[in-house]
């Protein structure tokens, strides 16, 4: 998410608990560059086995996929509407 995005959004924010969680994105965001800073500056040659090099992978894969659980829709399904994309219910 840019930058700017993401000064907009929190220009938005309604609640004390957005304001969190929307902190919570920036927290992550700036550790996503931070490890990819320290990947791109990691020591040639990287063996396979360097674990220190392994692990600054897995937390750059970890970080990834905590961005994109807080970036994405979840669905909460409800009595009317039971499957994500299903419409309400007729009564």
């Amino acid at each position: 998410m840019p930058f700017i995005e993401f000064h907009k959004r929190v220009l938005s924010v309604k609640t004390e608990y957005d304001a969190h969680i929307e902190a919570a994105i920036l927290a992550l965001l700036i550790a996503r560059q931070q490890i990819a800073d320290e990947i791109k500056n990691y020591p040639t040659p990287v063996a396979g086995c360097d674990v220190q090099y392994n692990g600054l992978l897995s937390k750059r894969a970890q970080v990834t996929r905590a961005l994109d659980a807080m970036n994405s829709e979840v669905f909460v399904p409800t009595p009317r509407t039971l499957v994500a994309g299903g419409g309400a219910e007729n009564r």
